[in-house]
């Protein structure tokens, strides 16, 4: 029976590549097991022990395991770890996240988007769309520059200096998504000064014509940054008065996730 994946059967996929397999099931084996010697990998992929340490070593160099110098077993790496811990946390963001999306898109009918930071980019992860006609179309799965939106510029407003330095040291990084988007690092730190003194971000066709939105980032019980939520609006709704009702929501909402968040 075929599955939705072009190519791949219940059996596996039509042209497997077997190292890429094997990789896959040695970190498959981290996953049962605290640590797995050389000859446990051998055994384990029945395979020779040249074959079992290039595969070991090529997962050392990405960072997704790490050999003990004393035993000269091997664990998992801090890649292996970020990941899992990543996907975890996005996924108890969009949980603990989801009543405010839903509160705030009833209060005002409009689309409300949780978005995560990736780098200099803003990941759109989860959104409650509006029920208008015409209105703001959710961009759950999408990718967009984040000093080009609301969401991704209340994130950055949560890094350091150092932090934003390094991500924008490449002026590329920067690039215009509209003739309204920030385009150089004096104007970015100027208008995170701003979102830092209000708590608060704003969008006004900086990432797509007629489109406008107000952010605020969400917190956990620590106090670190872990999603941002904004209100899109289409920017034929998004009056002066429009934009402060709903940056005094944001500002209520915020507390009431931190407080939730495990």
């Amino acid at each position: 029976m075929q599955t939705e994946s072009a190519g791949v059967t219940e059996e596996g996929p039509a042209y497997p590549i077997s190292s890429v397999d094997n990789a896959l099931r040695l970190l498959k084996l981290f996953g049962e097991q605290e640590s797995v010697r050389l000859t446990e990998a051998c055994a384990f992929l029945n395979v020779a022990h040249s074959t079992a340490h290039r595969l070991l070593a090529m997962l050392i160099h990405h960072g997704f395991v790490r050999q003990d110098p004393k035993s000269r077993a091997y664990r998992p790496g801090p890649t292996l770890i970020e990941i899992g811990l990543a996907v975890v946390q996005k996924m108890d963001v969009r949980s603990q996240a989801r009543p405010l999306l839903e509160e705030l898109a009833a209060r005002f009918e409009e689309t409300v988007h949780l978005v995560t930071l990736e780098g200099a980019n803003a990941r759109f992860i989860d959104a409650v769309e509006s029920t208008r006609a015409l209105r703001v179309a959710p961009r759950t799965g999408t990718v967009l520059p984040a000093h080009c939106t609301s969401a991704g510029k209340a994130l950055l407003a949560e890094l350091s200096a150092d932090q934003l330095r390094r991500l924008y040291a490449n002026p590329d990084a920067l690039a215009r998504q509209t003739d309204r988007s920030l385009s150089t690092f004096a104007q970015l730190t100027a208008a995170l000064d701003e979102i830092r003194a209000t708590g608060l971000a704003t969008n006004y066709e900086e990432s797509e014509e007629g489109v406008g939105s107000v952010a605020t980032a969400l917190k956990n019980a620590a106090g670190d940054a872990v999603a941002a939520i904004a209100v899109a609006v289409p920017t034929y709704r998004l009056s002066s008065a429009t934009r402060r009702e709903i940056g005094a929501a944001l500002r209520d909402a915020a507390p009431k996730f931190q407080a939730n968040f495990n």
